[in-house]
């Protein structure tokens, strides 16, 4: 069994105050938090700061220090991947596995663009790895959301050809489930066989929803997953 955290959007900046809130302190408050956690690993959705400057991703880094599991992070729109590549080149998620699962991270970030997409080149690259993996059951991670969220989010702000994505996810059973941020939102979506998972914002929600949180997901051996949003 295999204990999973996964935050996202923390949108760490070089100023105190970032779209209205502390987002350092209410950062401050998820790693407190953890503390009285046990897990395996750390799983960030993108977004980790707003700005993409050097002192940002330093900042972010320190704030996170007290987290003794390993950290795989992937980018976002918010983010710079150059200083995020730099910064955090060890913790860069491409592909990890944790016993008989597998996490496999994909970029769906577009340049100066909000919305994501993902080209055929990394759809081609995706579903490779997905082919050439021998681990029984996978997590597949991106920024965007891939389906329509339903709420107040603007969906032209999700991937922009999640149908893509999905006619190549599809083809594979290992698959369990895909989980995303951006939205800053938690929600959960059946699509047989997987699940589909989003991960509130540490830094604040979109929606109604005021408290910031994280998701906690439990890996079964035989393939069952289990999750929930842990808020604060």
């Amino acid at each position: 069994m295999i204990k999973l955290i996964q935050i996202s959007d923390c949108h760490i900046d070089d100023q105190v105050m970032t779209m209205g809130v502390n987002t350092q302190e209410n950062l401050k408050k998820v790693v407190k938090k953890l503390s009285d956690y046990e897990f395996d690993v750390m799983l960030i959705s993108g977004d980790l700061t707003h700005n993409g400057t050097p002192s940002s991703y330093a900042r972010i880094k320190e704030i996170l220090a007290p987290i003794n599991t390993p950290i795989h992070v992937i980018g976002g729109n918010h983010d710079n991947l150059i200083q995020l590549n730099t910064i955090f080149k060890d913790n860069i998620l491409n592909s990890t596995k944790l016993g008989n699962w597998q996490i496999i991270g994909i970029d769906s970030v577009q340049l100066n663009k909000a919305s994501g997409l993902l080209t055929k080149e990394a759809l081609n690259d995706l579903d490779q790895k997905l082919s050439d993996s021998n681990s029984e059951y996978i997590i597949v991670v991106l920024h965007h959301p891939i389906v329509s969220m339903n709420s107040s989010w603007d969906d032209n702000l999700s991937l922009e050809n999640p149908g893509d994505l999905l006619q190549v996810l599809n083809k594979h059973s290992k698959i369990r489930c895909v989980v995303f941020g951006h939205a800053h939102e938690s929600a959960s979506f059946n699509h047989e066989p997987f699940a589909i998972v989003s991960c509130p914002s540490t830094a604040l929600q979109y929606n109604k929803e005021s408290r910031i949180g994280f998701n906690e997901f439990t890996l079964y051996d035989n393939g069952q997953i289990n999750w929930t949003t842990q808020w604060i």
